[in-house]
């Protein structure tokens, strides 16, 4: 039973998510291209690598369908359980002994509206920073990624992470002193001023 999205982006994940479980194709392909992105993006920063990070966004997509008839609306959010299955994917796979390749192994695709000056500062700063992250404690890098780059709020991250809010404060600010204090010393290089 296909129901007519007149705007999907007004329809909540849940009642998307619903919709697919009662087999709406517009739906599943509408939270497909809503939560792709930031499912693709939160992996990337988890692991440091893209190829990775794609196996793992399809790994948490599948189950988000395979669960989409047993979902119960009300329990949690779909961003907040799918955060948490990347999460632990890509926990599992940092356990299992991979390890990020060299982050210049891994090409970023160019953005033709800039020039490639700042194309190489931007891919400079991202570089920088993957780099100080992958060598960041797994649960502070999580909690720094979650809410400075996934831009989450504490009690979403707690939920995900199975942690308290403090718990989220406590990781957040130690994570951030300890990037602070890895990239101090590349301000100049990575064009920063201040």
């Amino acid at each position: 039973m296909a129901m007519p999205l007149d705007d999907p982006n007004e329809v909540a994940d849940e009642a998307l998510l619903v919709l697919f479980a009662n087999g709406d194709r517009a739906a599943a392909r509408t939270l497909t291209l809503r939560l792709s992105p930031r499912v693709l993006a939160h992996a990337y920063r988890l692991l440091g690598n893209r190829t990775e990070a794609e196996d793992v966004a399809q790994e948490a997509l599948l189950r988000l369908w395979r669960v989409a008839p047993d979902w119960r609306q009300g329990e949690a959010k779909v961003t907040t359980w799918l955060y948490r299955v990347v999460a632990n994917l890509c926990t599992d796979r940092l356990r299992q002994g991979w390890r990020t390749r060299p982050l210049e192994a891994a090409g970023d695709p160019q953005d033709s509206r800039s020039s490639a000056a700042e194309d190489m500062q931007e891919r400079a700063r991202a570089d920088a920073l993957q780099v100080a992250l992958n060598d960041l404690p797994e649960r502070q890098r999580q909690a720094v990624v979650l809410r400075h780059i996934d831009e989450l709020g504490n009690p979403e991250i707690a939920e995900i992470m199975g942690i308290s809010v403090e718990a989220v404060e406590s990781l957040t600010a130690r994570g951030k002193r300890a990037l602070g204090d890895m990239l101090r010393g590349r301000k100049d290089e990575l064009g920063y001023s201040e």
